[in-house]
């Protein structure tokens, strides 16, 4: 039933938010504190009943991997057992834009269900593994094993969630408090996993931070620049891709304050 293998990192976002306010605010589990324990074992238990229920096949990727492309016909849908990921949609005018970030535990290739086809490229920016599960299958197994059902469900309301959360940053943060955020979760998405939060390496340059965060590479240099004369990030000496990060809270008390001026905004 599984053919091949190899583990990483997500933080969904509280489905019952109504401001962008109230979920920037929330702290990041300190490193000697349990990480998020009910996202771990939502995750592990999920990809248990996978194990059990559905056949899989195993795909190992590597940096710039493509998992499926736009138009490519729908069949699968794929579930990161390790590993980061990005979705990118292609513009009419031939720009790529970065629209999602994935990690273990998320479910990539739900925009073909409607249609019939993958509405964007899904690219590995590491070495990681997904499990590619025939749609059909997956149904099929919903029927016999209910519980699967809520766990689909779960996934695509997470997903959903992601995209308004994603959507009410671009709305109503600055510029550098919504690189400040991008770091904020990127970390609390490894503390969810119980991995390090006061040093991430991003598997992103630059220039596709700001594609993602609709800004250019200028600005998030300079975004970078004021965190760390802020003291809220500091940059290894081997790389500019390692951040540390003294304290996560420190950054969401940083977004917050960047809020007070519009912090009963909400999206309409």
């Amino acid at each position: 039933m599984l053919n091949t293998e190899t583990t990483a990192a997500f933080r969904p976002l509280p489905s019952g938010t109504a401001t962008h306010a109230a979920w920037t605010a929330q702290p990041a589990e300190p490193r000697d504190a349990a990480p998020a324990p009910r996202t771990a074992s939502r995750i592990a238990e999920t990809l248990r009943t996978l194990q059990d229920v559905v056949p899989i096949t195993r795909r190992v990727v590597h940096v710039g991997d493509t998992i499926y492309h736009s138009g490519e016909q729908f069949r699968s849908l794929h579930v990161i057992n390790s590993g980061f990921f990005k979705t990118i949609n292609l513009a009419a005018d031939g720009r790529e834009q970065v629209v999602g970030l994935h990690f273990k535990g998320d479910w990539l290739g739900f925009d073909g269900i409607a249609g019939g086809q993958y509405g964007c490229d899904a690219v590995a920016m590491d070495t990681g593994e997904v499990w590619i599960i025939r749609y059909d299958a997956l149904i099929a197994a919903c029927a016999k094993h209910p519980p699967l059902l809520g766990m689909l469900h779960t996934a695509m309301s997470l997903e959903m969630t992601r995209d308004r959360n994603s959507l009410l940053s671009l709305c109503t943060l600055s510029a550098d408090a919504r690189v400040a955020d991008f770091l904020r979760y990127w970390a609390e998405s490894l503390a969810q996993r119980g991995l390090r939060t006061d040093q991430i390496t991003l598997r992103m340059t630059r220039a596709e931070i700001g594609n993602y965060l609709g800004m250019t590479l200028e600005t998030v240099s300079r975004a970078l620049s004021k965190l760390s004369r802020d003291k809220l990030i500091a940059f290894n000496q081997k790389g500019r891709r390692e951040v540390q990060i003294p304290d996560v809270r420190a950054l969401c008390a940083y977004i917050q304050r960047s809020l007070a001026p519009a912090g009963s905004a909400v999206l309409q």
